[in-house]
């Protein structure tokens, strides 16, 4: 079905699989418009609780496509009613998502290879792995909307740097400043993203995350605490008397797993519209 992805779902767990090991999982339109499909697909499957995004070989992602030569990034945009950069799309979209999304960063991850991944929740990554915003020196900008995400990652200060020098980072130095959350060995890289999601799948609420996930992103722009208190306590207030609050409760003093039965494509609230 795909020509860019590999896709399986297996315990709950959607793994992607950036699939163009012959040029390193280089990003084109065409993985653009598969990735948008797959996320909608997971998004919308209430049988799917956790993403896994991953590279076929040996990188994660070695940024866009470069075969068309000094053109190549002359049409790295969707023709709407003004130019939009893809990997920007691809962002928006996983930041509007409802279930968790985990990176695990294989390989190389340079230019949108790791752009692509900040808006992801969870970013593990293998010890050899060499990371780069190399916007500057192929003489373009930053792109997939990393001039909002990075700087709330890793600070101002952090991001000017990586992004002015456009050197490479070392997993360790990424670790360092909170660019990524754990780094371990390459071949541990999908035994640890598996680990972290399947804590999700046996212990949580999928509308509790889902929630939690949107408030979180939502407030990072926000000045005053009291819209965080309020939205947090409108969900309070509904989920209160939900059956998902009633299973914790009841899972936690009968010191059993919960089995939560609310569901995000019938039952989430939405307290973000506005």
């Amino acid at each position: 079905m795909y020509k860019t992805l590999k896709v399986e779902l297996k315990n709950r767990i959607t793994t992607i699989t950036l699939n163009r090991p012959d040029v390193l999982n280089a990003f084109n339109t065409q993985m653009l418009e598969e990735l948008l499909l797959t996320l909608d697909q997971a998004d919308n499957d209430d049988e799917v609780r956790v993403i896994v995004i991953t590279g076929e070989g040996r990188a994660f992602c070695a940024g866009a496509d470069l075969s068309a030569g000094d053109g190549a990034f002359e049409g790295d945009n969707i023709q709407t009613e003004e130019a939009r950069d893809t990997g920007g799309i691809l962002s928006l979209k996983l930041y509007q998502m409802r279930k968790p999304i985990i990176a695990a960063i294989n390989g190389a991850a340079v230019g949108v290879g790791i752009t692509m991944t900040l808006p992801m929740d969870i970013r593990i990554i293998s010890n050899d792995a060499k990371i780069g915003f190399v916007f500057t020196r192929r003489g373009i900008g930053p792109e997939a909307c990393s001039g909002w995400f990075l700087p709330k990652i890793v600070g101002i200060a952090k991001a000017s740097e990586w992004v002015l020098t456009g050197r490479m980072i070392t997993p360790s130095e990424a670790l360092d400043h909170g660019l990524v959350h754990g780094v371990v060995h390459k071949e541990d890289v999908l035994t640890k993203a598996y680990e972290i999601a399947s804590e999700i799948v046996r212990n949580t609420s999928a509308v509790s995350v889902a929630f939690s996930r949107q408030l979180l992103w939502n407030m990072v722009g926000e000045n005053d605490p009291r819209k965080s208190h309020l939205l947090e306590s409108e969900f309070l207030h509904w989920a209160g008397s939900r059956a998902d609050a009633k299973e914790g409760v009841q899972s936690f003093l009968e010191k059993r797993a919960p089995h939560f039965s609310l569901s995000v494509t019938k039952d989430m609230p939405s307290f973000f519209d506005d």
